[in-house]
């Protein structure tokens, strides 16, 4: 199964978005942390699923996962 989510330098300057549009994942994730439901996500962005924006969730998801390093480089 292709990802649904991904970054393309040319595309969004490599923000991610939903696979064949210019939507940005931040943009859906924010919809979901404001308190609207999928299906409000879905009426506003009539092109998207809803397994898209469940990948939206799952990659942001896995982006926390990571564990990040802060260096003073100054």
């Amino acid at each position: 199964m292709k990802e649904r989510v991904v970054i393309a330098p040319a595309i969004c300057n490599g923000r991610p978005t939903v696979r064949g549009t210019r939507i940005i994942a931040q943009t859906i994730i924010e919809f979901l942390a404001a308190g609207d439901r999928i299906e409000d996500v879905l009426d506003e962005y009539p092109t998207l699923t809803r397994e898209d924006v469940l990948a939206c969730l799952a990659f942001s998801s896995r982006l926390l996962g990571h564990q990040f390093r802060i260096e003073k480089i100054a």
